[in-house]
């Protein structure tokens, strides 16, 4: 399981960027980058070298710490699995694929997409700081197109990058990714409604298409939960000095709240129930809000029963759980 920091020898990178660079500069673009995306734009907004490191700055912490979220829910629902190659669409800076590398030692080769020039620049450079990328291809031209050329991989991740796209373009993008997929395709959101709703129907369509899910679900059926509620997780993280400039922040601290689904070619044989809201632990019980392969359920471990309640207490939201038969 990987941590949700940064990896050093990514840290170190960053940092050696940053030398010589107008921190105030930084966050400048970083805030105008941020509203671009706020407004409906796209990576378009990143053109020079500073935007891709402002950009980077101020959203690898908070996206690597949610795709490392996903990717350990993965490796608990599949722990046998060991993916050798992988597909980053929409790679910007490659956070992704450092999650990815972080979490399964068994990939070798890296294939990397996205049209913008500057964050392929800037992904290239990062990853020379590391061993771990020997075999890397980086494609700098839109995900859609590039896909159709794209050799499959055991493994295609997809980190907030669906969002971008218009209704018939998610559908032509989800399908090119799933027959581009080995193996596992994971695609990750922001933990929004709206992200949560594009979630759903990449994942209802796909279902329709063979696939199985892995994460965060424990069945293949539809979402069981009810409006206004969705499905969505978080992952607290800290920030660096660097990342706090970037950010215009005080906190030390992030919490990034995301929507994902891992799906795979292969049935899931062994599933696990899913907490989907911090459990409420009180003195007679501990009361959690659990998808399970049955559908939706509220559980009340009782602390009578105290080796459960002991388990029970340390359960928290996005835990993968296995409830007392």
């Amino acid at each position: 399981m990987i941590p949700p920091d940064l990896p050093a020898e990514l840290k170190a990178a960053l940092d050696a960027k940053l030398e010589g660079v107008s921190r105030n500069e930084v966050a400048a673009r970083a805030a105008a980058i941020s509203r671009t995306y706020r407004d409906g734009g796209t990576s378009l907004a990143i053109r020079s070298a500073t935007d891709a490191l402002a950009y980077a700055l101020a959203r690898m912490p908070a996206t690597y710490a949610a795709v490392g979220a996903c990717l350990n829910a993965l490796s608990e629902a599949r722990p046998a699995f060991a993916p050798q190659t992988l597909l980053d669409v929409g790679a910007g800076p490659g956070t992704a694929s450092w999650a990815a590398g972080a979490a399964f030692p068994s990939l070798t080769s890296f294939a990397l997409l996205d049209a913008n020039a500057a964050l392929r620049t800037l992904a290239l450079e990062l990853q020379r700081a590391s061993r771990r990328f020997g075999d890397v291809k980086y494609d700098a031209s839109e995900a859609r197109s590039a896909l159709n050329g794209a050799e499959a991989a055991d493994l295609v991740v997809a980190s907030y990058l669906v969002g971008e796209l218009g209704d018939a373009e998610r559908e032509s993008l989800a399908d090119a990714m799933w027959a581009r997929t080995g193996d596992t395709l994971v695609v990750i959101e922001p933990g929004t409604p709206a992200g949560y709703a594009r979630i759903v129907s990449l994942r209802g369509r796909l279902i329709a298409a063979g696939a199985h899910v892995a994460a965060p679900c424990p069945h293949d059926a539809a979402c069981p939960l009810p409006s206004p509620d969705w499905c969505h997780f978080s992952r607290r993280l800290a920030r660096s000095r660097a990342h706090k400039q970037a950010k215009g922040a005080d906190l030390p601290f992030e919490d990034e709240r995301f929507s994902y689904v891992a799906l795979t070619r292969a049935p899931i044989t062994l599933r696990a129930s899913r907490v989907l809201a911090q459990p409420l632990v009180g003195k007679a019980a501990v009361s959690a809000k659990l998808c399970t392969p049955a559908g939706l359920a509220v559980t009340k471990v009782p602390r009578r029963d105290r080796a459960a309640y002991a388990t029970a207490r340390h359960w928290r939201w996005g835990d993968a759980v296995r409830e007392k038969s």
